[in-house]
């Protein structure tokens, strides 16, 4: 049975936020003063319909949205949406003394990366995104946050995993433009017959695809898909860590290249296949450092086949294990780290006694940012600016890149 709500306010995960006798309701797909009818299951709600509209909702740009769970917030006024995520990081960052700039803007048709969901139907293979909350897939024909290779790719990639289907569930399939194409990461399709083998690979040497990798391994590969990082070229390992736009890792690495500036010699954490490391490297000394060997090994190939870049160096290395100590540290006049969304708590405290004098801290996730921001500011440091990014365009998410330095009577 629905009933009417009045929403109030739009919480974390960009849901309207209905308050009721019982508490507060989430209803997605609203705004702050609108008027809906909703059909209530415990502490959410399905939107029937709006009776009074916000005079900040639009029209959505994809014709899946409300359907398809990949967006949260196409409907939301694309000022007010950006002041809104820099809310968030203004909020978590609430008690920390620090300046925070506008928010770096995310255009449409940038994402490079998409995770698809896919699965086998009675009316064929399914390919697309979940719908919210469920796991019922959405099978999509347009996508305005993906770059169009992948928007133009999405009948030949159904079919692909249509090819590659050993598996009565759902799974996913991660797809990746590259400088030498598609790069195809699907996990947990099935194991594949040796017929099926050989139907995919000439597929994907048909549809000139760069590689298809199942569950890490390569099952074809006639190009290696490759990523410029600045003017380094790296071939990824499948499956790889990406920012989710060029433009967001561009902006975040300008950033942390102009703070890190007068830096001789940098420690790269939670390094990935070298983002910040290779760029920053055509200045400085680089140690990158990193637990993934593949990620690793890929930005140490990166580094010995590029030209006019300092001394790169790698060590593979669990940081939350064992994260480098504030003596290891020392050696280091400039830092970076870029944990996930689990931020880099131990690590911070190892920083937070160290001597490093410039500090840039880049986070996808606010609330562990300001945690661990907080440490570092405890072990003398200050923020001079957080800049918030958005590259997952019309979703809750919104990374962030904070400065932080140390100042020298505050040292040693």
């Amino acid at each position: 049975m629905s009933a009417r709500f009045t929403i109030k306010k739009l919480g974390a995960q960009g849901d309207g936020i209905a308050e009721t006798e019982s508490g507060d309701l989430f209803i997605p797909f609203t705004l702050p003063g609108e008027i809906v009818t909703a059909a209530r299951e415990r502490d959410r709600a399905a939107l029937m319909a709006v009776l009074e509209a916000s005079p900040l909702r639009i029209e959505p740009a994809c014709r899946h949205f409300t359907e398809c769970g990949g967006c949260a917030l196409q409907h939301f006024e694309a000022e007010a949406y950006r002041q809104w995520k820099r809310d968030k990081v203004v909020h978590a960052l609430k008690g920390i003394d620090c300046s925070i700039d506008e928010l770096v803007a995310c255009a449409p048709h940038t994402r490079r990366r998409v995770v698809l969901a896919a699965r086998r139907s009675e009316t064929g293979m399914l390919l697309g995104f979940n719908r919210h909350l469920s796991p019922e897939i959405i099978s999509i024909s347009e996508c305005p946050i993906s770059l169009p290779e992948i928007v133009a790719a999405l009948d030949r990639l159904r079919a692909l995993a249509d090819l590659i289907c050993a598996t009565t569930k759902s799974f996913r399939m991660a797809v990746t433009v590259t400088g030498s194409g598609l790069d195809v990461a699907v996990h947990e399709s099935g194991k594949l017959g040796e017929h099926q083998r050989r139907i995919a690979s000439n597929f994907v040497l048909a549809q000139g695809f760069a590689r298809l990798s199942i569950d890490d391994e390569i099952i074809i590969e006639p190009r290696k898909p490759v990523v410029m990082f600045g003017s380094v070229a790296v071939a990824v390992p499948p499956g790889a860590f990406l920012q989710a736009t060029e433009a967001a890792e561009q902006a975040m690495a300008e950033i942390v290249g102009t703070h890190l500036k007068r830096a001789k010699k940098v420690a790269d954490l939670f390094a990935g296949c070298g983002s910040f490391a290779l760029r920053l490297a055509a200045k400085s000394e680089v140690h990158a450092v990193e637990g993934d060997a593949a990620a690793l090994s890929a930005l140490d190939r990166g580094a010995r086949f590029a030209t006019g870049l300092k001394r790169v160096t790698g060590e593979r290395r669990d940081l939350f294990r064992r994260p480098l100590t504030f003596k290891e540290l020392n050696t280091f006049d400039g830092l970076v780290f870029d944990p996930p969304r689990a931020g880099a708590e131990d690590q911070s405290k190892q920083i937070a006694r160290s001597d490093v004098p410039f500090v840039a801290a880049v986070s996808c996730n606010p609330v562990t940012l300001a945690r661990d921001l907080r440490i570092l500011i405890d072990g003398g440091y200050q923020v001079k600016s957080v800049t918030p990014i958005d590259q997952f365009l019309w979703s809750s998410h919104v990374e962030a890149v904070a400065l932080l330095d140390k100042p020298r009577r505050r040292r040693g």
